[in-house]
C-alpha cells in the first residue's frame, strides 16, 4: 500500500506529518522523500549508514564532423534545448528533457548521448523506517527524473509513504502517481486555502482519492475546513496550533517522539488511511470544480 503526502504550498507541515506517520506505523515502513529540491525527512529520522548513488539523465552530444546543419533536431525539440546558430547546432543541457527524440530524427546520425548527473538517491535505515531520499543538484531545473529514481526504489510489498514536493506542478504529479491514497496537508490561512483548491483540482484530474489534514488548526480562520465540508472532502485530522510542536520540529524531533500524547492521534490517522486506501479507488466528490479565486471569497 502506498500513501502519498502532498501540499499545495510549502511550509504546511507535510514532512512533519510524513515522519509522524512513519514513526507510528505498527511494523516496517518505507518513507520515500521525493521533495528532492529540499529533502529534510533525514533531519528527523537520522538514518544510519547512508548510501548515496548518483542519478544521471542522457543528453545529446553532436558530432560536428557528421552534422550538416539541417536543423531537424532543433525543429523537433519542444523545449529549445537545441538551437541553430547558422549551420551549427548548439545544445543547452539545462533545458533538455532527455527524451532522446533529437537523436531519432537526425538524418545524419550525428547525435549521440552522454550522461549528465542531476542528483543523488540516498538510502539508510532509521529503526523500522527505511528512508530513501532524493537530492537534486544545485542549478538543475527538472526534478521529475530524480523523483522517478526515488520511486523506483519503492518496495511494492511494503507499506510505503511518499513525502512529495509542494505545489501542483510536474514534480508533485510525478510523486503522487501510483498512490493508493493521497493526504493533502494544508493550513488555515488564505494562502493555504488558495493552494488547497489547486491541489484538489489536480488530484481530481488524476483520479486519485484523497483527504485533508489541517495543520496549526486554530491559528487562522475556518475557511479551509468549511471548504472541505462544502466540497465533500474528508478532513482526516486537525493538528492544533501548539507551540510545543514547533519547538520539537526546531530540535529535529518528530511530534510522536517529543510529545507522546500525539502518538494515538496518528495511530487513529493510520486507521483512517488504511480504510480509505482499501476503499473505492475514486474521489468521493467527482463533481467538484474549484477555482483559485474561491480563496478570496469572504
Amino acid at each position: 500500500m502506498r500513501i502519498a503526502i502532498a501540499s499545495g504550498k510549502g511550509g504546511t507541515g507535510k514532512t512533519t506529518v510524513s515522519v509522524a506517520l512513519a514513526r507510528t506505523a505498527e511494523g516496517p515502513v518505507q518513507l520515500l522523500d521525493c521533495d528532492v529540491e529540499a529533502p529534510n525527512a533525514h533531519l528527523f529520522l537520522k538514518p544510519a549508514e547512508v548510501v548515496s548513488e548518483t542519478v544521471s539523465v542522457s543528453i545529446p552530444r553532436i558530432d560536428a564532423n557528421l552534422c550538416d546543419g539541417c536543423g531537424e533536431c532543433s525543429a523537433f525539440c519542444a523545449y529549445n534545448a537545441i538551437v541553430m546558430a547558422g549551420k551549427r547546432a548548439m545544445v543547452f543541457p539545462e533545458l533538455c528533457h532527455a527524451c532522446g527524440g533529437c537523436a531519432r530524427v537526425c538524418p545524419r546520425h550525428a547525435i549521440g548521448e552522454v550522461d549528465r548527473p542531476i542528483g543523488a538517491v540516498e538510502s539508510g535505515q532509521a529503526g523500522r523506517v527505511d528512508l530513501v531520499s532524493g537530492r537534486l543538484n544545485v542549478g538543475v531545473a527538472m526534478a521529475p527524473p530524480l523523483i522517478r529514481a526515488v520511486l523506483g526504489r519503492a518496495d511494492e510489498e511494503a507499506l510505503t509513504l511518499v513525502d512529495g514536493p509542494p505545489g501542483t506542478s510536474c514534480p508533485m504529479v510525478t510523486a503522487v502517481r501510483g498512490a493508493d491514497y493521497v493526504v493533502v496537508v494544508t493550513e488555515p490561512t488564505p494562502f493555504g486555502l488558495h493552494d488547497l483548491t489547486l491541489a484538489a483540482e489536480t488530484l481530481l484530474e488524476l483520479g486519485l482519492p484523497f483527504g485533508v489534514v489541517i495543520n496549526r488548526a486554530g491559528m487562522g480562520d475556518e475557511r479551509a475546513a468549511e471548504f472541505c465540508e462544502e466540497a465533500g472532502i474528508p478532513v482526516l485530522l486537525q493538528i492544533p496550533h501548539d507551540r510545543r510542536i514547533a519547538e520539537a520540529c526546531s530540535r529535529g524531533e518528530s511530534i510522536v517522539d517529543a510529545l507522546p500524547a500525539y502518538r494515538p492521534v496518528f495511530e487513529r490517522l493510520w486507521e483512517r488511511l488504511v480504510c480509505a486506501a482499501r476503499g473505492p479507488q475514486r474521489p468521493a466528490f467527482p463533481q467538484l470544480r474549484v477555482h483559485p479565486g474561491s480563496a478570496d471569497a469572504g
